[in-house]
């Protein structure tokens, strides 16, 4: 049985890397040739022609950079791919995007899966990490311990078929919001004359990752007439932390936006409540 996995990005090439380790006789191909061609060090074996590539292959994987360019990588393989070849993309794309390949797909008697992963270069050659799988079970069942097995862990997220590339979307967000906080963070220091060493100590005491399932939980309910913390008082801290940045002349990006959020809310009269009150006009209920 041999695999076809395009895309030898960093990600892609370290799962590459594990495959072979596994015995697995994978056929890669790239964009740019010579980082496939690199991969044959590890004995997969390079290919110019993504259907050729493809052709006699059981599994097709794609670690590529957008919609446009599955779309077009795919309708490049698909000479090459046989009746029985199974896609599995997880490169992070539009949840809209991955629906529509479903469907196309499946018209043309292929079955397509939306694969997106948690993990990064190091995880995917140690096969550590988090795969999310949704849509139909029996599609996904078969595969189940193949891509378990590139991973450590594969989780399935609902039946609709987007609903993996939805959570792959929205856990990028929160990290993308993390990473900004601790430069957010920096920068407020570096404008209180705090060095960034001594600041990134306080996660030595304080661990805020404690709080996320809490937090979630009241936003969740609409716990926010019983505050914690007074979206007012939370206003007022922000205050502070604009009023040091800029004396400090340093710029916040984030805050200000933050700020302006809880304006409109202590507006509509909600200042009493607690400041996860954030969320009220998110919540489904």
């Amino acid at each position: 049985m041999t695999i076809a996995f395009f895309g030898m990005g960093l990600l892609g090439s370290n799962f590459v890397r594990a495959l072979r380790k596994r015995g697995e006789s994978v056929n890669v191909w790239n964009r740019s040739a010579a980082k496939a061609s690199a991969l044959e060090a590890e004995g997969a074996k390079a290919f110019a022609d993504p259907a050729e590539a493809a052709r006699g292959c059981v599994r097709l994987h794609l670690t590529l950079s957008d919609d446009a360019a599955v779309d077009e990588v795919l309708e490049s393989a698909r000479g090459g791919l046989g009746p029985d070849a199974v896609i599995v993309d997880h490169t992070t794309t539009t949840a809209r995007g991955a629906t529509a390949r479903v469907d196309r797909w499946r018209q043309r008697g292929v079955t397509f899966l939306h694969a997106p992963v948690f993990m990064g270069p190091q995880n995917a050659r140690e096969s550590t990490g988090l795969m999310l799988t949704s849509g139909d079970r029996a599609l996904i069942a078969p595969l189940e311990a193949a891509l378990s097995a590139m991973t450590g862990k594969l989780v399935y997220v609902g039946e609709r078929v987007d609903a993996a590339a939805s959570m792959k979307l929205l856990g990028n967000l929160f990290l993308m919001f993390l990473t900004s906080g601790m430069a957010e963070m920096l920068a407020l220091a570096k404008g209180l004359g705090v060095p960034s060493e001594q600041a990134a100590t306080l996660f030595d005491h304080f661990n805020p990752g404690m709080m996320v399932p809490a937090r979630m939980k009241r936003m969740l309910e609409g716990q926010f007439t019983d505050p914690s913390w007074e979206l007012r008082m939370a206003r007022k801290d922000a205050r502070l932390m604009i009023e040091e940045a800029t004396t400090g002349d340093v710029q916040l990006t984030m805050l200000p936006a933050i700020a302006a959020r809880m304006d409109a809310l202590i507006a509509s009269g909600h200042g009493g409540d607690d400041w996860t009150v954030l969320a009220k006009d998110y919540i489904d209920r």
